[in-house]
């Protein structure tokens, strides 16, 4: 997906003039020909992420739309309070684009790991938010970021799905397992592992990579009275956006993703995602347990 992402930054900034990309060190190497080609809207601001995020508002000001790219850490967390300030108290847009996502360095230890991401990103109004499963998703969803005018946030990951999956962020069904069957929802590079823990269940699957703002409508018509969650980030992220959804009728909600225990452990982002119970093993315990019928008496 970086370098999807790469590329593509790259393609749009010879294509649209009103494009710049602001850099903390993170791929720097990678944009160094854009940088060559655009010094004046390729800007590298070291290892100084309030300041790139503070940079971008200036950029936003001026009438350009900048691109801003770090470690999800870095970006999202480090800088929260430019992110408040310089762009949306400014009442300026900027697209944000990530990497590492919640374990990919997990070798690097805490400081690479930002499972809270999207959740701060959600305490902000307006924002839109792409989480890619695939790299071949990347270009499509980094595009419509760049051609609006609203602030979006698009998480890249290491970690995706056998197959990408289009459309506008719509709830897509990719299992159908019959009407009044419990709904699962799998956000970005969860999908083939759910798909793989429900393969013999009687459970809908449907796809989204854009989890803000949620395809309310879609998940209206598709749940029943069971609706399992499943996000590559903090766990209950979205809890309260289809709980509020589902309001008005019965329901029940499972929502699976990165635990809020700080496991104090290395391993790769594989080992993570089964600590996690994020594998097709622990998403089908999950279910099992959840679809359980309630013991009588």
């Amino acid at each position: 997906m970086r370098d999807t992402f790469v590329d593509t930054t790259t393609d749009l900034l010879a294509e649209d003039p009103r494009t710049a990309l602001v850099l903390a060190d993170i791929s720097a190497d990678a944009f160094a020909p854009a940088a060559r080609r655009h010094p004046d809207r390729v800007l590298n601001v070291g290892i100084r992420e309030q300041l790139m995020i503070g940079v971008a508002g200036g950029l936003a000001l001026t009438g350009l739309r900048p691109v801003v790219h770090s470690y999800a850490p870095f970006l999202v967390e480090r800088a929260y309070e430019q992110i408040k300030l310089d762009l949306d108290h400014q009442g300026v847009g900027a697209v944000l684009v990530s990497v590492g996502a919640s374990y990919d360095r997990a070798a690097a230890g805490r400081t690479h790991l930002c499972p809270a991401d999207v959740s701060l990103i959600d305490t902000l109004h307006g924002w839109t938010v792409r989480v890619p499963g695939h790299p071949a998703e990347v270009p499509a969803l980094l595009r419509t970021a760049v051609d609006g005018d609203g602030s979006a946030y698009l998480r890249l990951s290491t970690l995706r799905n056998d197959v990408p999956h289009g459309g506008d962020g719509a709830l897509v069904v990719v299992r159908d397992a019959g009407p009044g069957t419990p709904l699962l929802v799998a956000v970005g590079p969860t999908l083939d592992a759910a798909l793989a823990a429900v393969a013999d269940l009687p459970v809908t699957v449907a796809y989204t990579n854009r989890p803000r703002p949620f395809d309310t409508a879609g998940l209206r018509a598709l749940a029943g009275e069971a609706v399992i969650l499943v996000e590559p980030y903090l766990a209950g992220t979205s809890t309260r956006v289809l709980s509020a959804a589902l309001a008005d009728r019965p329901h029940r909600l499972l929502a699976l993703g990165v635990g809020r225990e700080d496991l104090r452990r290395y391993g790769t982002a594989d080992d993570h995602t089964r600590w996690h119970g994020l594998d097709p093993a622990g998403v089908r315990r999950s279910v099992v347990g959840f679809l359980r019928p309630a013991p009588v008496g």
